[in-house]
């Protein structure tokens, strides 16, 4: 039975037509070759094997899945997984109150159509008067397929084919600023799945081993017991976070140093990890209290930072023609940004005002310039626009896209031939109302979803920077999504600089 109840992968040995089929429990389906890649995949675990029991049940029945949760514990990446291991293209939609139901429609006719998976994130953020008319929508679609027909009338319109390997998948975050209650009807048509606890230490020990470590076994026990504690001990500052996503961009920076210097013990290399990449968010009064966790879990073990000093000459020297005083702690944020920047395509760069933010990456950008990255930089204030100006919206009486300051920044920049770093430097505070349709941009998926189902794509060589004062009104989803610089005045650098 427990054989069954894992994602297994058979061939069916028919001498005309040979398929490979994939089984879990009583739900099969035939693999659809949809080119996947060589991507990264998700470490199986109890949650996940229980998690694709649940979806897979939910098409079983002719329903809809909606894994639920906090963030951070993996309802997108475990349904986009579900998707690549059945060979199905998975689309991401980051939903938001702009979306009315004529784009909604658009979006349930594309996915009958191709047969591919639709996975509509934050789906409680669409107003209640749009979510009514979805439950008729999505309760048309799973109709037809449970009456096995290949073409249908949707919405007494058109007629369109319906394949049949299309699914609906939404997640939530229940209870966070911004979101509607789902109506009846329309939590009937999907089987819901509870993702609270992710298994930290299983993913921890398996992907540092796939990074190339050893002792991957006692590590991740190090590792998990440093958040853990950091999480129960250090002050509750909103923008610590101590989850998954977290997690994840440590190991991969364990990983680089791993493969840079293999003859380094291994307790060393995760340990200078961990301090390394912890140390920009963490405010002054908890410094000395995480520097004691980490000398209690990884004793007797003193690693230098790894420092470019080449770089670090060219940031001096950048100071002093911007006429800023070069103090060893401005020099050092700088440094921690380039470093962030490096593994996560979002960071927040927080502080008091007068703390220095803008003058790190105006700094950052002319010390990349002198080394060759021309650095191409768009500066937009979002709070001077409204959220419908920032991303776009439809104009009712023309059903015309107007097009928004952000998404068509976004645009620009993504289509200028070179690979030089292009950065969209986001400066004012946040807010639940404009933040949170970001969040398909600031995870994994780094796409920009607007609603005229236009998917403007975060090129690789681009990144996003928000220049706040705090994130008093963002919700954990966004603050999990994204790399923290913490500037601090405590120590008086600032006004010792002038």
């Amino acid at each position: 039975m427990a054989q069954r109840q894992q994602l297994r992968f058979e061939w069916e040995k028919n001498p005309n037509k040979p398929k490979a089929i994939i089984r879990i429990v009583d739900w099969a389906r035939f693999y659809s070759y949809e080119y996947v890649g060589n991507c990264g995949r998700l470490v199986i675990t109890p949650l996940t094997d229980r998690c694709y029991i649940t979806l897979t049940q939910a098409l079983n029945l002719n329903m809809g899945g909606a894994p639920a949760g906090p963030a951070g514990t993996g309802k997108t990446e475990t349904t986009k997984d579900l998707g690549r291991a059945i060979g199905l293209p998975v689309m991401v939609f980051n939903c938001s109150d702009q979306m009315n139901y004529e784009s909604m429609a658009q979006i349930f006719m594309g996915l009958s159509q191709s047969g591919a998976w639709g996975c509509f994130d934050e789906f409680n953020r669409i107003s209640i008067e749009v979510l009514s008319v979805v439950s008729t929508q999505v309760k048309q679609v799973l109709d037809a397929l449970k009456e096995r027909k290949t073409k249908f009338i949707f919405m007494e319109k058109d007629e369109i084919v319906l394949a049949d390997s299309v699914g609906f998948f939404i997640t939530m975050n229940p209870g966070y600023a911004g979101r509607t209650e789902l109506p009846e009807n329309l939590k009937a048509l999907f089987r819901s799945c509870a993702m609270v606890v992710p298994d930290i230490v299983l993913i921890c020990e398996n992907m540092l081993m796939s990074e190339g470590f050893s002792e991957a076994k006692e590590l991740s026990k190090k590792f998990v017991t440093l958040y853990n504690l950091s999480k129960a001990l250090l002050s509750k500052q909103m923008h610590y976070d101590w989850g998954l996503r977290a997690i994840k961009s440590v190991l991969v920076v364990a990983g680089q140093f791993k493969r840079a210097e293999p003859n380094v013990k291994e307790q060393a290399l995760l340990m200078r990890a961990l301090r390394d990449f912890n140390i920009p968010k963490i405010v002054q009064q908890d410094l000395s209290i995480f520097f004691g966790l980490l000398g209690d879990l990884f004793p007797n073990i003193e690693i230098p930072r790894k420092r470019d000093m080449d770089f670090e000459a060219i940031i001096e020297k950048m100071c002093v023609e911007q006429k800023l005083y070069p103090d060893p702690d401005f020099i050092l944020k700088v440094v921690q940004l380039r470093e962030l920047l490096e593994i996560r395509h979002c960071v927040f760069v927080m502080g008091p005002p007068g703390a220095g933010k803008s003058s790190v990456w105006k700094t950052l950008a002319e010390a990349q310039n002198k080394v060759g990255q021309k650095t191409t930089i768009a500066d937009i204030n979002p709070k001077v626009v409204s959220t419908k100006d920032l991303y776009g919206y439809i104009i009712m009486a023309t059903k015309e896209w107007k097009d928004g300051l952000l998404s068509k920044t976004m645009r620009s920049l993504g289509e200028i031939a070179d690979t030089n770093p292009k950065w969209i430097v986001l400066d004012g505070d946040l807010d639940a109302n404009w933040i949170e349709s970001m969040n398909s941009v600031m995870d994994d998926n780094k796409i920009l979803t607007l609603a005229s189902n236009e998917r403007i794509p975060l090129k690789p060589h681009m990144r996003q920077l928000f220049e706040i004062r705090d994130l008093n009104f963002a919700t954990p989803a966004t603050v999990s999504r994204a790399g923290i610089l913490y500037i601090s005045d405590d120590k008086g650098s600032q006004w010792r600089s002038y």
